[in-house]
């Protein structure tokens, strides 16, 4: 009995080895992975890694003159947690499958 109790116990760590290497993995994969976010018509963009770093904010060149300057805080506030939103769920799919301890 003593046997399947040890051996059974090696298998759940190396189990968790593998689900930890994966998950290791997995997040480097998002550290690379963006999404695209935009308001005010693709006016104001913003480009967000997997792991929530911004990478990229692009803004046309009209929404600097002085009439348009006052919407552009709003539109950049806008872009930036959508683009949060839309990394966090890439991470949920990217992830969840892991911390279900299923993998990929």
């Amino acid at each position: 009995m003593g046997e399947d109790k040890g051996g059974g116990l090696l298998g759940m760590a190396a189990q968790l080895r593998r689900l930890q290497e994966e998950l290791k993995s997995a997040q480097a994969a998002l550290a690379e992975e963006t999404v695209e976010a935009s308001a005010g018509g693709g006016t104001v963009r913003i480009v967000m890694t997997g792991t929530q770093e911004c990478r990229e904010v692009r803004i046309a060149p009209h929404l600097l003159r002085d009439p348009e300057a006052g919407r552009l805080p709003d539109l950049i506030r806008l872009a930036v947690n959508q683009a949060i939103q839309d990394s966090q769920a890439l991470a949920a799919r990217r992830l969840g499958p892991l911390a279900a301890g299923r993998g990929t």
